[in-house]
Formats: C-alpha cells, structure tokens, sequence
C-alpha cells in the first residue's frame, strides 16, 4: 500500500488550505505557520533555509531592497519600476484601500433582474445578485471542480494561458494546465480566462442567465444560415489560481459582461465609463509603459467590488475594470451585446480600433452583429408609421444599421 509522502517538522501530509515555503538547502516544504514565516513576507526572502538547516547553512537572507515606487525620479541606478500583476505588485494592491462598490453597484435578487427592469431602469450600473435563485441560470453542482473542467472539455484542447507576473500570453493543454493548478508547487502564477466552451459537452451543464438571452442581439438575431459563423462569446470558463490579476480593460466590442463565481472569490476593480475616464484610459492603454502604471490612479474614483461564491455580476457596456483573484477559483462568464447600450458599445469599440487592442475574448464580427440589427428592426418597422416607435427609435435603428459602413468609410475597416 503506497504512503502518503509528508513534509515539514511536523511531518503531516501537504494541505491545499496552508501555505508553504521550501528550503533551499534541503528542498523540503515547510508550514509557514510551523517556521514562522508569513505568506506576505515569502516573495522578499531570496534564500530560504529551514530551522535544520540554519545550523549548517545559515540564516535565511532576503533580497536586496529596491525602490519600487512607481512615482520614484528615477534618479538612482538601480530603481525598477513595478509591473503590474507581478508579486509586489499583489502585495501592494491588496493592502490598498478603494472606495466601496456600494455607491455604484445596485443590488437585485434573481427574479428582478428582467428585460421590464433594465428597460425601466437602464443598465448603466454594475449589478450584484446575492443568489442565482430566479436567474434563469444553469450551473453545475457544488461538488464540480478543475478536474471536471478536463473530463468536459477534453484534456488535449489547447487553451490560452497568462502568465500573471510577466503579463505574457501562451497556449498548453488542459491536462497540463489542470496538472499546474493541482500542483504543491506552483513555480508561477497562471490565469485561464477564455476557455470558450459551447461546442463541448460542458456547455449542457452550464446556461446563461436567461436575461441575457432575452438581450444578446447574437443569440436573437444572428441568422442560421449565415456565412459567418456567430460569434462564440457567450460561455466561458475561467480558471484562476490565487493572486491571478488581470489588468484594466473594457469588454472588446463595448459588450457587457456577467460573472458567476462556482467556487473562490473574485475582486473587480470597477471604473465609470465618463468620457474624462474613456479618454485617460485611450491615453493610458495606448502608452508604451502602461504595465507600470496602475490606472485606477489616473482616475478619481476605483470602486472595490468583492464577488463571493455563488454570486452573479453584470458589469454595463463600457465599464473599465481589473480583475483579482484572492483564493483559488472555478467561475464562468460570457459576453453580450444589446439595445440598452448601442451608443456605449460603438463608443468603446472605436476605442478598441483606434487603440488596435489585442484580446484574449474578442469579440468576433462584432460590426456585422451590429448590421443584422439594424437590417432585423428597419425590416420590420417597414412601412409603419413613425409615431408607432416614435423619432428617437428611427435614429437608433438606422444609426446601428449604418454604423458599420461609416467606419469603413473612416478607416476603421
């Protein structure tokens, strides 16, 4: 019968819920809690040495200090600037204070979150729902975990992968990545954010909510029989382990986005889309050194929005926002775009054209959805008179209809 290996001085099997350190002389793990070493203190030590092996080896040593002040002169020879989502950067983002998410995001239940409400009310604010209860939503039950992802998905599919401390992009199999996230020994921080899933078995399992099916001008009008294949934004799933960061974006196409968290906890870092802010975001997005600035600093106000498992988010057109992973976490999502934010969408995708942004979930023929709109509403309004839908409709309709064709005509194309 094969033993379980055990670790540290305390000589107990590894435990997913505690932090541990290995010793650089021995290469054993020890328990932070059994060494008396904090989880927060770990990335500033260089060379770690276990109580055994101070004897021998000596103590541990930590690195040498550097600045790490983004606003720093830069006249010293060895200042480096921060990197977003490397581990001081974590650090120092979770010790940051934030105005709280309550002044913008409104809170419903499950079964107020209708097409009557949004069309009342607007959906111009984050909205938080507490319960999935009334959704409409389908999710797998409590016991799914990462390796279910695998079972579902196929562990040979390749999928997108970040590297959260080096902000870089690469692809590797599910199976490999589902080896990482099990792993007592993470080497790196990685990220799966764009795991498309709605041509796999997993997409039987899993449903939007179902106002978001009521409003995606994909799922409503998009035709069958079209030559372009519709664009496959509706399902995704994301695996993030602990202290995962994505940096500030908007949704490519200007298109809202929702968040179910399975298991874990997320952290949004939520900016208004005001024209001052769309405008810092342009200049910031576009500089050559924007990995070292952290945004939310250019802006007045970054609302701090805490997902807990089992809630919902739905995030408006247009809203900038970061994303933080504090614990390890299973969520997924999918992206939408409707008639409550047709001038929002065009604004953030003239935005998203002008800066030529890279996506990991773009959003694919996002100008030709927008003309099947416009041709479904003109076709049908054909012939009624105007006091039917009234003047500002007439505008709408022809201004997504024809929205496509101007930005051709201006280069965008």
């Amino acid at each position: 019968m094969a033993t379980v290996p055990v670790y540290c001085i305390c000589r107990l099997p590894y435990d997913v819920t505690q932090f541990m350190i290995e010793c650089d002389a021995c290469k054993d793990w020890f328990h932070g809690s059994c060494v008396g070493v904090d989880e927060d203190e770990a990335p500033d030590i260089d060379i770690y040495h276990c109580p055994n092996c101070e004897k021998t080896h000596g103590k541990s040593t930590l690195k040498k200090k550097k600045s790490w002040n983004k606003h720093d002169t830069g006249q010293s020879g060895d200042v480096r600037p921060v990197q977003n989502g490397s581990q001081v950067f974590i650090k120092e983002l979770r010790s940051r204070t934030f105005p709280s998410a309550e002044d913008v995001v409104v809170k419903l239940s499950g079964s107020q979150m209708t097409l009557d409400y949004l069309e009342e009310n607007g959906f111009n604010e984050p909205i938080l729902i507490q319960k999935k209860d009334g959704l409409g939503m389908a999710m797998p039950a409590p016991t799914f975990y990462v390796s279910d992802v695998e079972n579902y998905v196929g562990p040979d599919v390749l999928v997108d992968v970040v590297d959260v401390t080096k902000q870089t992009q690469s692809q590797m199999k599910l199976k490999e990545f589902v080896d990482f996230y099990y792993s007592t020994n993470r080497k790196k921080v990685l990220n799966v954010i764009n795991l498309e899933f709605s041509d796999t078995r997993m997409a039987d399992i899993v449903e939007s909510p179902q106002i978001v099916r009521k409003l995606s001008w994909v799922e409503n009008y998009w035709p069958d029989d079209a030559l372009l294949g519709k664009p496959k934004v509706s399902k995704y799933c994301l695996i993030c382990v602990k202290d995962s960061y994505t940096d500030f974006h908007i949704e490519c196409g200007g298109a809202s986005v929702w968040y179910h968290v399975l298991k874990g906890e997320k952290i949004f870092f939520l900016i208004k889309p005001t024209s001052a802010n769309l405008s810092l975001y342009e200049r910031w997005r576009s500089s050559s050194n924007h990995s070292e600035m952290f945004f939310a600093d250019q802006v007045d106000k970054c609302y701090k929005c805490t997902l807990k498992q089992g809630q919902t988010l739905f995030i408006p057109s247009g809203w900038i926002n970061a994303i933080l992973t504090p614990v390890d976490c299973l969520a997924f999502s999918g992206h939408f775009v409707h008639s409550l934010s047709v001038e929002m969408q065009m604004r953030a995708y003239e935005v998203e054209k002008r800066l030529k942004v890279a996506s990991l979930t773009p959003f694919p023929n996002f100008e030709t959805a927008c003309w099947y709109v416009g041709k479904y509403y003109l076709e049908r309004f054909k012939g009624e008179r105007m006091t039917v839908f009234g003047p500002l409709w007439i505008e709408v309709i022809s201004l997504i209809y024809e929205w496509p064709l101007l930005m051709n005509s201006n280069g965008f194309g």
